[in-house]
């Protein structure tokens, strides 16, 4: 027997039909977060500052969202391979980059082909704004002060400063002293912090520059003397003035570094803003605090303050790094 359908049976179900495309997308689209483990790719070595964030943070993170965060090291080329994997990734939140203002700024510069577009591939999600790098002299120097260390390189003429990477911010400090100052001081560029302070405790170097916690050797031992700091105030050494309160007036000296995390640039608002607000959540957690204290790091910000601080701050960045006249790698 033929079945009758009425028409307004056949309207019904031609309206159920009609509107479940638009039900499928709106369930996927409202799907939750997340669904699975979460990637945290480190672009830089394990056991150095960026991978102990990553870590602290990841583990808060895993704790409220109920899913793993696996830190996953993708180091070499100051940190632009994990930066490309993850501008590679699905946008969907399962997939972080932790790095460095090296990475998010500098490699635009230095690298004619890095693997990634900071503006067409990655979004910030939160940064940690980042410490006031210290400038150490040998003790033999008698250097104490920024004044002190102009007079003695005029008179030494040659004067080794060490930095920690070509295109650094040591690197980039050297180039406006040498242009305020009409110095001609020669950076000697080191793998990495730790054998640049050993330069320094070794008598290779008259001075150098890094961050607090990789100078605890040299400054523990009595193997020189913080006669300045980059651009903001140390509060373990409060009477250390920075550069500009010494009279320099680069605009590099007004900037500092971060760290930060980042997601492919498609991945939904909603994801970016809940990720945000976990980063900044995680100030409060003990273990978060306990590596933050240990590198002398303000607190993550969220979305909105880490863009405009990104913003406002690149420019400058970017002119700084340009006037070293290196040519891209």
């Amino acid at each position: 027997m033929p079945v009758r359908i009425s028409r307004r049976h056949f309207i019904a179900v031609g309206a159920a039909a009609a509107a479940t495309p638009f039900l499928v997308r709106g369930a996927f689209a409202q799907a939750p977060w997340p669904s699975r483990n979460i990637r945290m790719v480190c672009s830089y070595p394990a056991g150095g500052q960026t991978d102990l964030l990553a870590r602290a943070f990841g583990d808060y993170i895993s704790r409220q969202v109920g899913q793993n965060v696996v830190i996953e090291n993708k180091a070499g080329a100051s940190g632009s391979i994990g930066a490309a994997e993850v501008a590679r990734a699905a946008p969907d939140g399962h997939t972080i980059l932790c790095s460095i203002s090296t990475t998010y700024v500098m490699n635009r510069v230095m690298m004619k082909n890095p693997g990634y577009d900071m503006d067409r591939d990655l979004t910030l999600v939160s940064i940690i704004p980042g410490a006031g790098l210290l400038l150490v002299a040998s003790l033999a120097s008698g250097v104490k002060t920024l004044d002190d260390f102009v007079a003695f390189a005029r008179k030494k003429g040659q004067v080794n400063f060490g930095t920690y990477s070509a295109g650094s911010a040591p690197h980039m400090t050297i180039n406006e002293l040498n242009k305020q100052y009409g110095l001609k001081i020669e950076p000697i560029h080191y793998r990495g912090e730790a054998p640049m302070w050993t330069g320094l405790m070794d008598g290779t170097l008259d001075v150098a520059m890094g961050s607090y916690t990789a100078a605890q050797p040299v400054l523990q031992g009595n193997h020189g003397v913080v006669f300045a700091v980059h651009s903001k105030k140390v509060a373990a050494i409060p009477n250390v003035k920075t550069l500009p309160e010494q009279g320099a007036t680069s605009k590099f000296f007004t900037i500092s570094g971060f760290t930060g995390w980042a997601v492919p640039k498609a991945t939904p608002q909603p994801i970016v803003d809940r990720l945000s607000e976990l980063c900044v959540a995680a100030n409060n957690d003990p273990k978060v605090k306990e590596v933050l204290a240990t590198f002398v790091l303000e607190p993550a910000l969220g979305f909105k303050e880490s863009n405009a601080l990104y913003q406002r701050e690149l420019p400058t960045w970017i002119e700084s790094a340009q006037a070293l006249g290196l040519e891209p790698a």
